[in-house]
C-alpha cells in the first residue's frame, strides 16, 4: 500500500457535491468506432497506477487513505458512450462536458472515467477524461496522457493484461492499516527533522526576497462575483489560440509565453469585471524535478497581479511580466520550505471542519479575497498524438472551481495550438461563452500591438 501525501489527501478532504475535486480533459480525435477506443484504453491500464488502484480508508478516518490494488477493472463502469443530439455543434459538446464534469467519482472504485462522445457534425469524436486530483497534478496528467497516446498511428501492439489482473487482491486488515498509518506518521516526523536545516535556509531566502521586493499596488484582490460560494452546476467552454502567434507576442515584447497567456486572460477579465483595483490570479507552479513523472501532486500556488486596472494592453503586459517575475523568484527561494507531505494522524477530522468553515466564511463575504481566478498554463507535446490510430486534433483541460474561486482558466499547448479550457460555476458566470470571445479578442489585440513594434 502507498500512502497519499498530505497534499494529495487534501483534494479528498475538500471535496463536496458542490466542489468535486477531479480534473479532466477533452480531446477531439478522428472518427473511430467506440469499441476501438475502449479496447485501446483497456490495453494500456497497466501503464499508469491511477487506472488499477483505488482508495483504502483508515478506520474512523484517523489518518490519510492509502492506494490499494483494485483487482479487475470494470470497463463498463469506467468507459462510457454518449451520442450528441443533432446537429452536434461545438456548443453542444461543451455543454455535455460541463454536465459530465459535475458528478463525483465513486471512491469505492479506481478514480477515473472516460466518456466517448459521438455525433459531432465535424465527424470527429470527443473523449472526455475525468481523473481525481488526489491522484495527479497537471504534469502528472501529462504522464497519464503519454501512457494512453501514441506518437504514431500504428504503434507496436500491446496485450490487454492491464484490464483484468490475474490475482485477486484482498483488502488489508484493520490492524495492518493502523500499523501502516502509525509507521508513516513516525517516518514523516523523521523526514521533517532531517529536512529542518534546509527548510530554515529556504525560509531565510524567501524572507530576504520578500523584504527586498518592491511594494506593489493592489497586493490584495478585489471582491468580484467570482469570489463567493458556488453551486454544483458547471459551465465549460473550449477555445483555441495559435501557439506561434502567442510566441510572436512574447518575442516582440521580450516577455515569457506565460506572461502573454496571463495578459490575454487579463484583457478578458478587465472587460468582464471592471474594477479600480487590479484582479489577482492564482497561478499553479510545479515543484517537480526535471523528468519526474510520478502521479503525486507536487505543486504550489503563486499570486500574480493581473494589472486589470491598466487600460493600455502593452503596459498591462509589462506589469504582468514584472509581477510574475517577482512571484517566481519568491516561489523559487521558498522551494525547500514548501512541504508536500506532513504527518496525517487526525488530519481528516480537522480538514472536514476547516472545509465547512471556509465555505461559510466565503458565503458571508467576511474573509479577505486572496485571488480572483485560477490561471494555469501547462506545457504539452508539440507533435501529433494518436489514440487507437486516430489523430488527436485538439486537446483542452477541464479543471476545478471551488468556493471563492468560481472561474478556472487552464491552458495546454498541443501541436501548435494553445487549448483554453474555461470552467466556471454555472450560477456565478452564466456568460462563459461570451467571456471566451473576449479572451480571443484580447489575444488579437496583443498580436496587433506586437506587430506594430
Amino acid at each position: 500500500m502507498k500512502h497519499l501525501s498530505a497534499l494529495d489527501a487534501l483534494f479528498l478532504q475538500l471535496e463536496t457535491p458542490a466542489t468535486p475535486m477531479h480534473v479532466g480533459s477533452l480531446m477531439l480525435l478522428e472518427k473511430r468506432p467506440f469499441k476501438a477506443f475502449r479496447d485501446h484504453i483497456a490495453a494500456r491500464l497497466d501503464l499508469a497506477p491511477i487506472f488499477t488502484h483505488k482508495l483504502g480508508f483508515m478506520p474512523l478516518d484517523l489518518a490519510n487513505p492509502v492506494w490499494l490494488r483494485a483487482g479487475r477493472v470494470d470497463l463498463e463502469r469506467h468507459i462510457r458512450r454518449l451520442v450528441l443530439p443533432k446537429p452536434g455543434t461545438r456548443a453542444q459538446l461543451d455543454a455535455a462536458v460541463a454536465r459530465l464534469h459535475e458528478g463525483l467519482l465513486d471512491r469505492d472504485y479506481p478514480l477515473w472515467e472516460f466518456t466517448v462522445i459521438e455525433g459531432l457534425k465535424t465527424g470527429e469524436v470527443g473523449i472526455y477524461a475525468k481523473l481525481h486530483h488526489a491522484a495527479l497534478d497537471g504534469q502528472g496528467g501529462i504522464a497519464v496522457a503519454q501512457a494512453l497516446l501514441d506518437t504514431q498511428a500504428r504503434p507496436p501492439k500491446r496485450t490487454g493484461a492491464g484490464a483484468e489482473p490475474a490475482k485477486t487482491y484482498l483488502p488489508p486488515s484493520t490492524a495492518k492499516m493502523l500499523g501502516a498509518a502509525l509507521r508513516n506518521t513516525v517516518a514523516q516526523y523523521g523526514r521533517i527533522v532531517k529536512a529542518l536545516p534546509e527548510t530554515l535556509k529556504a525560509m531565510g531566502r524567501a524572507g530576504a526576497v520578500a523584504v527586498t521586493a518592491p511594494k506593489v499596488k493592489g497586493a490584495s484582490a478585489p471582491r468580484t462575483p467570482l469570489n463567493g460560494e458556488i453551486g454544483a452546476g458547471r459551465a465549460f467552454v473550449s477555445a483555441n489560440v495559435p501557439l506561434a502567434e502567442a510566441k510572436e507576442i512574447a518575442r516582440r515584447f521580450d516577455v515569457k509565453l506565460n506572461d502573454v497567456v496571463l495578459a490575454t486572460c487579463a484583457g478578458a477579465l478587465r472587460e468582464t469585471f471592471p474594477a479600480k483595483q487590479p484582479m489577482v490570479g492564482a497561478v499553479p507552479a510545479s515543484l517537480r524535478a526535471p523528468g519526474d513523472t510520478t502521479r503525486a501532486n507536487e505543486v504550489t500556488m503563486m499570486l500574480v497581479g493581473l494589472a486589470t486596472n491598466i487600460s493600455n494592453p502593452a503596459k498591462r503586459l509589462a506589469a504582468i511580466h514584472a509581477a510574475a517575475g517577482r512571484a517566481k523568484k519568491l516561489t523559487g527561494s521558498a522551494r525547500g520550505a514548501i512541504p508536500m507531505d506532513l504527518p496525517s494522524l487526525g488530519v481528516p477530522w480537522l480538514m472536514a471542519l476547516a472545509s465547512g468553515l471556509h465555505r461559510k466564511v466565503v458565503a458571508t463575504g467576511r474573509g479577505p479575497v486572496i485571488a480572483n481566478v485560477v490561471i494555469s498554463n501547462v506545457p504539452g507535446p508539440q507533435m501529433p498524438l494518436y489514440m487507437a490510430g486516430a489523430r488527436a486534433t485538439a486537446y483542452y483541460p477541464v479543471s476545478i472551481v471551488t468556493h471563492g474561486l468560481g472561474l478556472n482558466i487552464t491552458i495546454i499547448s498541443y501541436d501548435g495550438s494553445l487549448g483554453y479550457g474555461l470552467v466556471a460555476c454555472k450560477d456565478t458566470m452564466p456568460g462563459l461563452r461570451a467571456f471566451a470571445k473576449r479572451l480571443q479578442d484580447s489575444h488579437t489585440e496583443l498580436l496587433k500591438l506586437a506587430r506594430r513594434k
